[in-house]
C-alpha cells in the first residue's frame, strides 16, 4: 500500500502492531464468520474475542448488563489518561450469516487494541474493548446503555464494513414493532357470519398504513412483514400477525409518526369488529456523529493512503443502536470499503470472509487505533471532541 510520506514514526509502529497480528486476526474473524450466532446467542463469538484479549492482559468481564454474551475487556498502559470505547459487534443476520460484517467490526476492534498495547505499552490511557451483543434489531447496545455500560467513556468508536469508506453518515432513529390481531374462528364455507377475521384486520392496518405515507416527510421510512395469516384458507383466521420498523430522523419525530400508524392499527382492528395488541419493542436513537473525531479518523485513512467518500447527499441511511450510544458520548461509526455487494445480501457474506473483507479489517483496525492515540497524544484533539460534543448536548438535550 502507498503511504503518505508524513505519517510519524508511532503511527507507522501501530500499523507495524497490527500487520504482525494480521494472520492471527484473519483467523479469528473467518472463525466467526463460519459460526454465525444470532442476535444474543453469540457465545463462541464473545468468547472468542474476549479470551485473546484476556490472554493478552486485559481484565475481563463477562455477562455485563445482565446480557451473557456482552463483555468489557480494559487495559491501562499509564493512568490518568482518557478512556477510549472500541465497540465490538458480532451477531449474525438470520439466513445470511455475516451479512452485515459484524465478524470483521468485533476483530477490527480488538485488533486495534490490541496493537496499541504493543507498540505504546505506557501509553497514558484506558482502552477498553465493549463486546456489544445484538445490533440486528435486539439493541444490545440499547439495554447496554440503561445500564450505563458507556458512561464513563471519553470517546466511543467502531468500523463498519461497506463498499464505500465513508467517515461522516447519519443514521435513522426507529422503532420495532409487532401489530397482533384477534378475530374469531369459523368455517369459511359453511358458516363464515360466525367468524371475525384477524386477516381482514391485518390487511386493512397495512393498507391504512400505506395510505398515511404521503403525509410524512421525506425522511420517514415504513416498512413490515405479516408473519402469520392464518393456518388454512377454509378456516376465517382467528389469529394474524404483522412486524413492522417505522424510521424517523430524530427519535421526537418518531413519537408522532408511531402514533399515527399506531391508530391505524387500532382503527383497522376495530374496522372488523377484532381487537389488537401492540407490542412495542426497543427504541434506536438517531446517531449523532461527533465530527471533529471522524476528521481525526478521515485522516489517519489518508496517511494509509485511502480514499475516503462523502457521505450521499440523500437517503442511503439506515439504523443503528450506536446512535443510542452517541447520545451519551463522542461517538463515531465509520465505514470502510472491502467491495462492490451491498450489506444484509448474500454477496456481502461472501465478501465479509474475502481478501478484500479481511484486508479492510486490516485497515480499520489500523485507524481505528491510530485515533485512539491522536485522542491521547495530540495536543487538543480531545478537548475538541469534547466540546463539540458539549455544545450539541446544549442544542439537543
Amino acid at each position: 500500500m502507498l503511504k503518505n510520506k508524513s505519517i510519524t514514526e508511532e503511527k507507522r509502529n501501530i500499523e507495524e502492531a497490527v500487520d504482525r497480528r494480521d494472520s492471527e486476526l484473519r483467523q479469528l474473524a473467518l472463525n466467526i464468520h463460519a459460526h454465525p450466532e444470532l442476535g444474543y446467542q453469540e457465545y463462541k463469538a464473545s468468547n472468542w474475542l474476549s479470551t485473546l484479549l484476556e490472554k493478552e492482559g486485559f481484565a475481563v468481564k463477562r455477562g455485563i448488563a445482565g446480557l451473557d454474551t456482552a463483555f468489557t475487556a480494559t487495559w491501562t498502559g499509564k493512568a490518568g489518561g482518557p478512556v477510549i470505547g472500541l465497540l465490538a459487534e458480532y451477531d449474525a443476520l438470520p439466513g445470511l450469516g455475516h451479512a452485515c460484517g459484524h465478524n470483521l467490526i468485533g476483530t477490527s476492534s480488538v485488533g486495534a487494541a490490541l496493537a496499541l498495547k504493543d507498540a505504546f505499552p505506557e501509553l497514558q490511557a484506558t482502552i477498553q474493548v465493549i463486546g456489544t451483543p445484538a445490533e440486528e434489531g435486539l439493541g444490545g447496545k440499547v439495554i447496554m446503555c440503561e445500564h450505563g455500560v458507556f458512561n464513563h467513556l471519553d470517546a466511543a468508536m467502531m468500523c463498519h464494513p461497506k463498499n464505500k469508506t465513508m467517515v461522516i453518515r447519519g443514521g435513522l432513529a426507529r422503532v420495532g414493532a409487532t401489530f397482533k390481531f384477534y378475530g374469531k374462528e369459523s368455517h369459511a364455507a359453511s358458516a363464515p357470519e360466525k367468524g371475525v377475521s384477524a386477516l381482514d384486520a391485518l390487511v386493512g392496518a397495512y393498507n391504512a398504513i400505506n395510505s398515511l405515507r404521503q403525509f410524512f416527510s421525506d425522511d420517514v421510512r415504513i416498512h413490515g412483514v405479516i408473519t402469520h395469516g392464518g393456518d388454512a384458507a377454509n378456516i376465517v383466521p382467528g389469529y394474524s400477525e404483522a412486524s413492522f420498523l417505522i424510521r424517523c430522523n430524530t427519535r421526537k419525530e418518531l413519537e408522532h409518526v408511531k402514533e399515527k400508524v399506531y391508530t391505524a392499527v387500532r382503527q383497522s382492528a376495530a374496522a372488523v369488529g377484532a381487537t389488537s395488541k401492540i407490542e412495542e419493542h426497543l427504541i434506536y436513537a438517531e446517531r449523532n456523529t461527533n465530527k471533529t473525531l471522524a476528521n481525526l479518523f478521515k485522516e489517519n485513512l489518508q496517511l494509509m493512503g485511502i480514499e475516503v467518500s462523502p457521505p450521499p447527499l440523500q437517503g442511503g441511511i439506515g439504523s443503528s443502536d450506536i446512535g443510542n450510544v452517541s447520545q451519551l458520548v463522542p461517538t463515531i461509526h465509520p465505514y470502510i470499503k472491502i467491495g462492490e455487494a451491498t450489506n444484509h445480501t448474500h454477496d456481502f457474506t461472501n465478501e465479509t470472509k474475502s481478501e478484500g473483507g479481511l484486508k479492510g479489517m486490516n485497515q480499520a483496525a489500523k485507524a481505528l487505533a491510530m485515533t485512539a492515540y491522536d485522542l491521547c497524544e495530540l495536543p487538543g484533539a480531545l478537548q475538541r471532541v469534547k466540546e463539540e460534543f458539549a455544545n450539541w448536548q446544549l442544542e439537543n438535550v
